[in-house]
């Protein structure tokens, strides 16, 4: 076994013994070991130091802390064994050799539950580095006047060991006229002096060189050498002198760059150059010393050369020459003793040893989610720290130990709320002014699903133009989920609904993504004008949640239907041609156009207008009523051929029309009176049959006078009672003249509908059947002659669309 081995077990079974007498009077685990110790070495094994189980050991996550950025520790999880995890050197480690102690503390923490244990680890030094002087050579310029017995600072020899490895002694090669004296510096350290022995003779020799050899007490000794030249000088034989040998100064930490410490004065009797002082810091001033303080050589002012920290060091020994500049020049010294004194100037700091984050909203009031340590480098007042946090935060601050405090949940938090919180730990010294430091951690919050999906409205009301293309989109109908990932994943659906045997899903489809709502098909004003039902939005947590909101689909009308003239009837093509008497009076009814549109009102609004008229003198044409009268007598010279051509046009945009041709022959013979008509067989070409046509006009005209005579007395009934209609249209039949047109109103659903025209003729009434295309629904009304405008039956589904046309023939 190797020495360094054997030194280690016998430290670690001194140790172990100790740790065992004092387990109980401290809660500190004390190991101790030698530096430089090889990696994977086992230290102790915790588990039975601290009474640990080891089975349980791993699933605690059991970790050390880093030490100025290195783990020199670690622990076998598996053995829960303490090994040396790198090489330790006690100098790099402990640098201040006044600290005759070098502790290794490190902080053993265990999870679930959370515990800590403190563990001081003694670094024992060996002799593993030789003493060095900070120079190889060193000058001395000794008067030859220099009385026996002076003595002559010489540069110490440093060894970073301490105790018996540090320097012990100093040997000077062999000399007649020196010697060497050690002497012991307040911090153990040994220094040499140089004593004269037998004066100096420069003239039979101007030099002398000299070997210092230091050694240490380590075993084996190590040891280092340096020269020493010395020039031998002329006569100088006063040295300057301080006012006083030893200085002692009190000095604020942080005091500024540049700020005078003292003024040191020294004073040489002699004269000339050899009185002239230059003031120097000697070789037993640490380097350190002259890094901190300046020196002016010219003056001996002593300035703060950088920042001082009473933490670093607390007293500073400095020794200052001062030389003379004679031939043979001269030296005196006094010592300088700074004491610096402490002041608030370290802020506390603040270390989390542990935090869990994320964790999820639902968590537990009084739940430890941190543990954090605080700190302050400074002494009394200045070093000791109040903790606080946030009062508007839902969490506090706990002291479990001295300077450890644990962060609890205090209040239920809500992740659709605040979905994180940035937590700051701020530590405040006590000091004046006092010092502060924070540390911010971020807690972020897992989602659960505790929010039903919203919609913006509660009702949707959305139009669509008929006629739409099939797969057009209507809307999106998007809701919201506040929470987050599946819980936010929302799937729309139509809840089922049946309209006359026909389901939604077959009308409309709503993406399941995102809430877009399409038309399945092409809606038609004329037949279906709204629709009404659900549409529902569920994520997709666990349970899931579910929200729905009712939408109003309203069709709207547009103008896709051509109107279509019903009266003057065409049997065949768009012509018709009629007969009318050349003695026909001024304001005479000739024709009346009546068209009608299915559209809504808006766009079947109908107007009339001439698009050709062979005598625009001649006829008038109503652009609201659709009604053709003379406006003057025929005369000789006007043509017996007349042709008018008539557009029907809507109201809708871009507007739709149709147009009828009507050809009008004028005859000398006047229409005969309705009792001659009865004797006179009709010219009228739908008849083959002269009696049958007789027939059927008696049996007809019987009918439909019956018939006018009941709808009179019907509208007569009602003409007291306010009409819940539409309001009267244009194009109901408006009698200008004092004739009746039609007093009858009449609904019919058959492939044929009636207008019925009573015109006063010279021999009676004449009733005219037109047909016009199945399918349609008309409401033909008209008022006694006495009313200037018409009304629409309470009855009728639809506002007058149609009016009938005069159709006369001669006989």
């Amino acid at each position: 076994m190797e020495p360094k081995a054997r030194l280690w077990l016998r430290y670690v079974s001194i140790f172990v013994f100790l740790a065992a007498v004092f387990q109980t009077a401290s809660a500190v685990t004390h190991y101790t070991i030698p530096e430089e110790m090889d990696e994977g070495t086992v230290v102790a094994n915790l588990v039975s130091d601290l009474g640990l189980d080891l089975k349980s050991l791993s699933k605690r996550k059991v970790r050390l802390d880093v030490v100025a950025n290195k783990k020199y520790l670690d622990v076998n999880k598996d053995t829960g064994e303490l090994y040396i995890l790198e090489r330790i050197d006690r100098e790099n480690l402990c640098p201040i050799k006044s600290v005759t102690t070098c502790l290794l503390k490190v902080d053993a923490t265990l999870e679930n539950p959370i515990r800590m244990f403190n563990i001081e680890l003694e670094i024992m030094d060996i002799n593993d580095n030789a003493p060095r002087f900070r120079r190889d050579t060193m000058h001395l310029d000794i008067s030859e006047a220099t009385a026996i017995g002076e003595r002559f600072s010489l540069t110490n020899a440093v060894d970073p060991d301490t105790g018996s490895n540090s320097v012990k002694a100093y040997y000077l090669s062999e000399s007649d006229h020196f010697s060497i004296e050690i002497q012991t510096g307040r911090d153990g350290s040994k220094f040499a002096d140089l004593i004269l022995k037998k004066s100096l003779d420069r003239e039979k020799q101007a030099s002398h060189n000299l070997i210092l050899t230091a050694v240490d007490g380590g075993v084996p000794a190590r040891s280092g050498t340096a020269s020493i030249i010395v020039r031998v000088l002329d006569t100088n034989d006063n040295a300057p002198q301080f006012d006083e040998d030893s200085y002692t100064i009190n000095l604020t930490e942080n005091a500024p760059i540049g700020s005078l410490v003292v003024k040191l004065n020294a004073t040489d009797r002699d004269e000339g150059s050899n009185s002239d002082i230059i003031y120097s810091f000697s070789l037993y001033t640490s380097e350190k010393t002259q890094q901190t303080f300046s020196l002016n050589p010219e003056d001996g002012e002593i300035r703060v050369k950088e920042m001082i920290n009473y933490e670093d060091f607390r007293i500073y020994d400095m020794e200052v020459i001062a030389t003379d500049k004679g031939a043979n020049s001269l030296s005196g010294k006094c010592k300088v003793n700074i004491l610096v004194t402490d002041m608030n100037d370290n802020h506390p700091e603040i270390s989390i040893k542990s935090f869990t984050s994320p964790v999820k909203e639902d968590i537990a009031v009084n739940t430890v989610i941190a543990v954090v340590s605080v700190s302050d480098k400074d002494s009394g007042e200045n070093g000791q720290v109040d903790i606080h946090i946030s009062d508007d935060l839902p969490f506090a601050l706990k002291e479990s130990s001295d300077n450890y405090y644990e962060l609890l949940v205090s209040e239920p938090l809500d992740r659709e709320n605040v979905p994180e919180y940035d937590i700051t730990i701020t530590v405040t010294d006590r000091g004046n002014p006092p010092l502060s430091d924070n540390e911010t951690i971020t807690l972020e919050l897992l989602d659960i699903n505790d929010n039903v999906p919203q919609f913006p409205q509660t009702f949707y009301t959305i139009p669509v133009m008929e006629n739409n293309a099939p797969g057009a989109l209507l809307s999106s109908l998007t809701a919201i989920d506040p929470d987050l990932h599946e819980n936010q994943y929302l799937v729309y659906f139509i809840i089922e609904k049946e309209i006359v045997n026909t389901s939604m899903s077959m009308l409309f489809s709503i993406n399941p993504e995102n809430g877009n709502l399409y038309a399945l098909k092409t809606f038609d004003y004329e037949i279906e004008k709204e629709f009404l039902f659900h549409i529902e939005a569920r994520d997709s947590g666990v349970p899931p949640l579910s929200s729905n909101v009712t939408v109003h689909i309203i069709i709207m009308d547009q103008n896709d239907n051509t109107p279509l003239i019903v009266s003057p009837w065409r049997a065949h093509g768009s012509v018709v041609e009629e007969k009318i008497p050349r003695s026909t009076d001024k304001g005479t009814l000739i024709a009346k156009v009546i068209a009608i549109d299915s559209d809504s009102v808006h766009n079947s609004r109908i107007t009339y207008q001439f698009l050709h008229n062979t005598d625009a003198t001649l006829f008038s044409l109503d652009q609201y009523n659709g009604e053709i009268r003379t406006m003057r007598m025929f005369s000789y010279r006007d043509s017996r051929h007349q042709q008018l051509v008539v557009i029907a046009k809507d109201n809708g945009e871009p507007a739709l029309s149709a147009t009828v041709t009507i050809k009008l022959s004028t005859v000398e013979t006047a229409l005969k009176t309705y009792a001659d008509m009865t004797e006179v067989p009709l010219g009228y070409d739908i008849f083959s049959d002269i009696n049958l046509y007789l027939v059927i006009g008696l049996g007809s005209v019987s009918f439909l006078l019956l018939i006018t005579i009941l709808v009179t007395i019907v509208l007569k009934c009602q003409k007291t009672k306010p009409s819940k209609a539409a309001p009267p249209c244009r194009n109901s039949v408006i009698s200008e003249r004092n004739s009746t047109i039609a007093d009858s109103t009449l609904v019919s659903n058959d492939a044929y509908w009636y207008s019925l025209f009573l015109a006063e003729t010279r021999k009676g009434k004449l009733v005219v059947r037109q047909p016009v295309p199945k399918g349609a629904r008309y409401v033909v009304s008209s008022l006694p002659r006495s009313t200037g405008l018409t009304e629409t039956s309470d009855s009728a589904a639809s506002t007058l669309q149609a009016s009938t046309t005069t159709s006369s023939s001669s006989t």
